[in-house]
């Protein structure tokens, strides 16, 4: 069993913000494949997926994202699944916007969602989907701006940027994580 984690803020002010684009793409990659997110369980939105005769479970946990690793605890725990079998998507800030990265190893690199996993899991060999969303103008703090929706520049490119990035999750699935980051981590 895989589970597939997009990382955002539960409720509807949020649902549009950058720091929501691992929902976004989770939801898109249910969507394609007509797989409802609906099931309450371990703190989550849950949805299955059958992968080549293997279950993976597209999560959005409702714990806020700076308790990301609540949820996550309790899914790897309960479902006995793999550190390794675990692949987060979340936003970047040290990414240009729309840039994919996919990594199994790293800091959190202040992510405070990735941080709170780290924590919970007490490791980091989990697989994540970096989806850029750029750095904030001079003089807007951080914090307030991975909250606030796309600018009206991005805000049309969007769409791309999430089937991208859910395209870079199916590859990992099924193709596996060497032609995975081969083929997303490039700069486009």
């Amino acid at each position: 069993m895989k589970l597939v984690l997009g990382l955002g803020n539960p409720g509807k002010e949020y649902q549009r913000t950058r720091h929501n684009i691992g929902f976004l793409v989770v939801d898109l990659v249910a969507s394609e494949r007509k797989v409802p997110i609906r099931r309450k369980k371990y703190r989550s939105l849950i949805g299955e997926l059958p992968v080549d005769g293997e279950k993976v479970l597209l999560v959005k946990p409702q714990t806020f994202m700076n308790r990301s690793g609540d949820a996550v605890q309790d899914l790897v725990r309960y479902l006995k699944v793999k550190v390794q079998d675990l692949v987060v998507i979340h936003d970047d800030l040290d990414l240009p916007f729309g840039r994919i990265r996919i990594r199994s190893r790293g800091s959190a690199g202040g992510h405070r969602g990735v941080l709170s996993i780290l924590e919970a899991l007490g490791e980091e060999g989990f697989f994540r989907v970096r989806v850029g969303i750029g750095r904030p103008p001079p003089g807007v703090d951080p914090t307030e701006y991975v909250l606030q929706s796309f600018s009206a520049a991005e805000a049309p490119m969007l769409g791309d940027v999430v089937a991208r990035a859910a395209e870079a999750v199916q590859c990992l699935l099924e193709e596996g994580s060497q032609r995975a980051m081969e083929r997303f981590n490039r700069a486009e």
